[in-house]
């Protein structure tokens, strides 16, 4: 029987799902109700992606191998969203 492979949130007191959700709600709220934003999916990645990019290379000694396989991302994926965001 092949064991399921445990994601973040599995190990976290508090779900990354459930901040995200907090966060969004928040931002939600403070809009001004008459305008509905646009491009979210696009502002949420340029939000989070950068910190944890430097978090995951921080984590991982600046090894970009080590950072990849943590993210789950080809190495090459990696080294052009440092390049993106001008990290390193």
């Amino acid at each position: 029987m092949k064991s399921k492979k445990k994601s973040f949130d599995s190990y976290s007191k508090n779900p990354l799902k459930d901040e995200v959700r907090k966060a969004m709600r928040r931002y939600f709220n403070q809009l001004d109700k008459k305008n509905i934003p646009i491009d979210v999916y696009e502002l949420v990645l340029k939000e989070v992606e950068p910190p944890l990019l430097i978090s995951v290379m921080k984590f991982a000694n600046n090894n970009q191998s080590k950072a990849a396989r943590i993210l789950g991302i080809n190495r090459t994926t990696l080294r052009t969203k440092l390049k993106k965001y001008n990290i390193n």
